[in-house]
């Protein structure tokens, strides 16, 4: 009888934690070497690799094939790496593939589950078409000026906080304060300035959510694992106090503009617009270069009314995504500026060039956006160093890839499963893109384009679903080293770390492991 519980112990033990992992193999997909209990997923819990390393370390193990297996703990997902089935995925075959993975429960946490990245269906393509009046042509162009002038204070801060040749700044932080300012005034309406007053409202609520905390680290490892489970706890992804404070925030805004007549083009404004059925797009979306992703959802008109909570969730989700992922491309920006001196006289010559012409005047959205060379470093800067190192997708309808080669067998992926594009380890692919560590702009010169593979460009996503706000960060990005290169240039100091290692620490976009700091020289 002792043997026979011992036997069963061991089957079940078999079957729960070791027979998961043969999942890919059954299919006659490659996969690495998983690990029990934490399938693949163990080289980010213990703090083995970077993202970046992690997400490259199973591309390269598992070459020459167009997809490959891997499991979250005892979730397996398919990774695509073919840039044809990206393609399919992305927007031929995009109505199988229509959601994100979803990391919580909508009855237990609306506030969260409400936002553009996690709605789903209709609901979602409801919402994608009515914030999509948020970056047309003529609100980029409003918004345009609250930008400028919010890189002007910002550049102007450190102007007048030393006489020295050159200041030292760690230069995350500061592009953290820049670009929270940058949300706090186009997305809410707020005038904030986090460099004067460093523990501001906004940037406490910006640390807390991007900052994540090992708790909210297993509240969405709990929700891989155990829906039931997640759902039974009532979890929430943020604290209460996040949540309590973007949802005040919302109705003190929408009450006193409804009191007092307040009109602000921001994207409140086109949600409050939205709600009383007010046509807010003008048919164009904005042109501010190469990077930013097609818009493919036409006018969807709302069926049902958009409460305070549904444009808290978007709001919430404009200041979740738009600041921590924005400052991290221009900290990598700065690095590669700094390290790269020719590059750097090079955007600067244009920069100058522009001031000379404006007699001045103040620069415009059209003289931003009109920088061919400032588009290219911008363009590359995404190349190496995507804030996102993985576009993730979820099987909606069951779809079959057919085979393309003899080691291919017929895969019919279930509904439910989930996918991921290796984002980063494609733009570092020297199939795609030659000496792949060379911080190289001319890849994306007007003659050079062309060239590119078509879907190995992938930093905001494709098809319906790529990034809603990818004009609006570029123009930022844009916006903010024209200011600062015309009155500074970036150095490479004592303090900087060369070559830049990433963090290990679990986050939603890549980071430097210790901040960076680079020299600001006045010129």
């Amino acid at each position: 009888m002792f043997l026979f519980a011992i036997v069963l112990v061991l089957l079940a033990s078999y079957y729960l934690w070791i027979h998961p992992y043969s999942y890919w193999k059954r299919k006659g997909v490659e996969q690495g070497h998983p690990w029990i209990l934490f399938g693949d997923s163990w080289r980010m819990i213990f703090r083995i690799m970077d993202m970046a390393d992690i997400v490259a370390y199973h591309y390269n193990l598992i070459p020459k094939v167009r997809y490959y297996g891997i499991y979250q703990f005892l979730r397996p997902k398919l990774v695509v790496r073919d840039p044809d089935l990206i393609r399919k995925i992305t927007v031929k075959d995009f109505d199988h593939f229509v959601d994100h993975v979803a990391v919580t429960d909508p009855k237990v946490d609306p506030l969260f589950s409400k936002n553009l990245v996690s709605l789903k269906g209709d609901e979602w393509r409801k919402m994608r078409a009515t914030l999509t009046g948020s970056f047309t042509s003529s609100k980029m162009k409003v918004m345009f000026k609250l930008i400028s002038e919010a890189a002007e204070n910002f550049v102007k801060h450190f102007q007048e906080q030393s006489r020295d040749t050159v200041s030292d700044v760690e230069i995350k932080d500061a592009f953290t304060r820049f670009t929270i300012d940058v949300i706090a005034t186009t997305a809410f309406g707020v005038e904030v300035n986090s460099l004067v007053e460093p523990e501001n409202e906004f940037y406490k609520m910006g640390q807390e959510i991007t900052n994540l905390r090992f708790t909210t680290f297993l509240k969405i490892l709990l929700f891989q694992i155990s829906p039931r489970l997640f759902k039974v706890l009532k979890l929430e992804i943020f604290r209460k106090e996040v949540n309590t404070f973007f949802r005040n925030l919302v109705d003190n805004t929408i009450e006193t503009r409804q009191q007092k007549g307040i009109y602000r083009p921001d994207m409140l404004q086109i949600l409050m617009d939205a709600r009383k059925g007010v046509e807010n797009d003008d048919g164009h979306a904005a042109e501010v270069g190469f990077a930013a992703t097609e818009e493919f959802i036409g006018n969807v008109k709302l069926s049902r009314k958009i409460s305070n909570q549904d444009i808290t969730a978007q709001a919430l989700i404009f200041f979740f995504a738009g600041f921590d992922s924005v400052s991290s491309l221009m900290t990598f920006a700065a690095y590669e500026l700094a390290l790269n001196n020719e590059v750097q006289c090079k955007l600067r010559e244009e920069v100058l060039t522009i001031l000379s012409s404006l007699q001045g005047k103040s620069v415009s959205y059209e003289d931003i956006t009109d920088m061919k060379y400032m588009d290219m470093v911008i363009s590359e800067a995404l190349r190496k160093w995507p804030p996102f190192v993985i576009v993730g997708r979820e099987c909606t309808k069951t779809y079959t890839i057919y085979p393309k080669s003899a080691e291919e067998r017929i895969l019919v992926i279930p509904k439910g499963m989930a996918i991921q594009i290796p984002c980063y380890a494609i733009h570092h692919d020297p199939k795609y893109y030659p000496q792949p560590e060379q911080f190289i702009p001319e890849r994306f010169s007007s003659e050079n384009r062309d060239k590119l593979i078509p879907y190995t460009f992938l930093t905001f996503g494709q098809g319906p679903r790529s990034c809603l706000g990818s004009r609006f960060a570029l123009l930022e990005v844009k916006t903010v080293f024209f200011h600062l290169l015309s009155k500074f240039k970036l150095v490479v100091i004592d303090k900087t770390q060369v070559p830049l290692k990433l963090s290990k620490k679990f986050a939603i976009n890549i980071r430097p492991e210790a901040g960076l700091w680079l020299g600001l020289e006045r010129i």
